[in-house]
């Protein structure tokens, strides 16, 4: 868009908003602020100071540089952080991460690297029990970065060792909060830092739960066979210490198993699909049935989800909604994936053609875990399908859980 110089900050974000369909009260809430300070901005009464509130507004308009709002181009370009969507949280992630310090805080920085996994652990469980998880753990996420990479620096020996765990975790942690939302060359960056942390480490199941990690990038950013090779490899690491090794050992090898059940259901292998998800359930027989894996939440109801994506992603919606009838939701600790479980469903129902049903799972999801909804593509595509095809008595819900989605309904 060409902007006339002479456009002040407020009038340019203004004619950056209108011409992307976005009211002032959604622009508002993406940066985590007012309706009324918003509209102050664009009249030019408030001045407009601070640098993260203008990567916010950056990022929710999708503008690449920051002179597009400030006018200012006499300098060099100020690039803001952009993914696929948008988060308010991600400036502050992205400068932990990627704005990171060589200098060692050693008057700050944790020393007991048992407490920095229990601050990481606690993180975790808030990942899969919040309604709202990306923006809470994203709120947490900059200071246990810097933290954790402080800890590392100051400690040697076994201490350090389980620190680079706990540093692996964390990273581990990021990716899955800012997926979809995290630049690609950030998700990298996080994927590729949980892997060496983990492997300087020398711990064998934080490897494979950080090579679970790197295979969620390399499928999401369209490498499936890399993807594959990844997690296989980790498998086959950590298999021979199966036998004798803790819970959480097995569970990580069954999670590398469904990860490949999905990624091979992808890509339309229907026997590679079913012969991965067989691996996992055995490897779930194996635990106690009330087992869940602390992050990846592998377990007994896992694994039954898991049975649905995989029969959705195949398009074998039948088969899909027929397991989805047979199984129990509540069994589920994780509300995330909880979630993505009735996403799972609705996608059946809209390839079976039948709206009521899909919008009325999408909106249990919705009430479930909001910001899973928000920030997953293959939900947003299915409340996006609904606000267009819904049947008539229908629109009026569909446009309510479109908006709440934030897919655009103008």
């Amino acid at each position: 868009m060409d902007l006339s110089a002479e456009l002040g900050v407020g009038e340019r974000i203004r004619v950056l908003r209108e011409s992307r369909g976005m009211s002032r009260a959604a622009l508002a809430q993406l940066c985590g602020r007012g309706v009324d300070w918003l509209k102050k901005i664009e009249a030019g009464d408030r001045e407009l100071r601070s640098h993260e509130l203008l990567l916010r507004l950056a990022a929710a308009l999708q503008v690449h540089d920051l002179s597009v709002i400030t006018g200012n181009d006499d300098g060099p370009a100020s690039t803001v952080p952009l993914g696929r969507l948008n988060h308010p949280g991600m400036p502050a992630i992205w400068a932990a991460v990627m704005q990171r310090t060589l200098a060692t805080r050693s008057s700050d920085a944790p020393r007991d690297p048992s407490i920095l996994q229990g601050r990481v652990d606690q993180t975790w469980r808030q990942w899969h029990t919040s309604p709202h998880n990306r923006t809470e753990v994203g709120a947490q996420l900059p200071e246990l970065i810097r933290d954790a990479e402080a800890t590392v620096r100051t400690l040697d020996g076994d201490e350090r060792r389980a620190a680079l765990v706990a540093l692996s975790d964390v990273y581990r942690l990021t990716g899955q909060a800012t997926a979809y939302v995290a630049p690609a060359e950030m998700a990298w960056v996080v994927a590729d830092r949980a892997l060496s942390a983990a492997q300087d480490a020398d711990a064998p199941s934080a490897i494979a739960a950080a090579a679970w990690n790197m295979g969620n990038i390399l499928r999401e950013t369209a490498y499936p066979e890399e993807a594959l090779r990844v997690v296989l490899e980790a498998a086959d690491l950590i298999r021979p210490h199966l036998d004798d090794a803790p819970e959480d050992w097995r569970g990580i090898y069954g999670a590398l198993q469904l990860h490949a059940a999905v990624t091979a259901a992808r890509e339309g292998r229907e026997g590679d699909a079913w012969r991965y998800w067989d691996k996992g359930d055995q490897v779930a027989k194996s635990l106690p049935a009330s087992y869940v894996h602390p992050s990846t939440v592998f377990g007994r109801a896992n694994v039954d989800f898991h049975a649905i994506s995989v029969a959705t992603d195949l398009r074998k919606s039948a088969k899909a909604l027929g397991l989805a009838d047979d199984i129990d939701p509540d069994t589920m600790p994780s509300g995330e994936r909880r979630a993505r479980l009735w996403v799972e469903v609705a996608r059946g129902h809209l390839q079976r053609g039948d709206r009521t049903a899909a919008l009325h799972v999408m909106q249990m999801a919705h009430r479930i875990s909001a910001e899973t909804v928000s920030y997953t593509p293959s939900a947003r595509y299915v409340a996006a399908d609904l606000w267009r095809n819904a049947p008539r008595a229908m629109r009026t819900e569909a446009g309510q859980l479109a908006e709440k989605v934030g897919v655009a309904t103008g």
